[in-house]
């Protein structure tokens, strides 16, 4: 996906540099030879584009065959369909969720699994002694963007969490209240994988 995106902003920059004018990125999809031609002034930035087209239908269709490929493997896995009954979370962060977290059973408390998703704060300890904060290499990196993107989703379409979200944000910077929804998400998560049980929006943010 990240190669995809890459692919796509760089025919659009060919574009605009070119063109003067910015294409979606699924009108670029959409663009053929013809089109190119009649678009672009030299033929080495036709076959520029055109070569960045082919790539990106390549990578399309290794993307199709990976997705298709998890979720057969994840169709049985009860903490995925778990998972699908939090506000805020679908399919593709679902994926991401258990396939990052690996066996629950490795991380003994929900504290726990809030750090390594990196929802809460970081701080250095040496010697059993504070020595500063801000260690943000610790935990993962893809479960701290799909707590935080299931937040941002929750916020939307959740009374609750919206509530909530507010409240925090009254009192602090919207980041920051944002970040508390996914704590809250993380903590409640880590339960619904660990005990297999549906989401509950009042227990979690009540």
């Amino acid at each position: 996906m990240r190669q995809q995106t890459a692919n796509v902003l760089s025919l659009q920059n060919i574009i605009v540099r070119n063109t003067g004018g910015r294409l979606s990125a699924k009108r670029i999809h959409e663009l053929t030879k013809v089109e190119l031609q009649s678009m672009l002034p030299e033929a080495d930035q036709v076959l520029a584009v055109t070569s960045g087209l082919a790539v990106l239908d390549c990578l399309r269709h290794q993307i199709h065959t990976l997705e298709k490929a998890v979720m057969q493997r994840l169709q049985h896995s009860p903490a995925y369909e778990q998972l699908l009954t939090v506000d805020g979370i679908g399919a593709i962060l679902a994926q991401t969720m258990v396939l990052e977290t690996g066996h629950i059973g490795r991380l003994p408390t929900v504290g726990n699994y809030a750090s390594y998703c990196r929802c809460v704060k970081s701080t250095k300890i040496s010697n059993g002694k504070r020595k500063g904060q801000g260690n943000v290499k610790n935990g993962n990196p893809y479960l701290e963007w799909a707590y935080m993107e299931a937040a941002q989703f929750a916020i939307r379409f959740s009374p609750t969490v919206q509530r909530f979200y507010q409240r925090k944000q009254a009192k602090s910077h919207l980041m920051i209240a944002r970040k508390a929804v996914a704590h809250k998400l993380s903590r409640a998560c880590y339960y619904i994988m660990r005990d297999l049980v549906p989401f509950e929006v009042h227990k979690a943010f009540g």
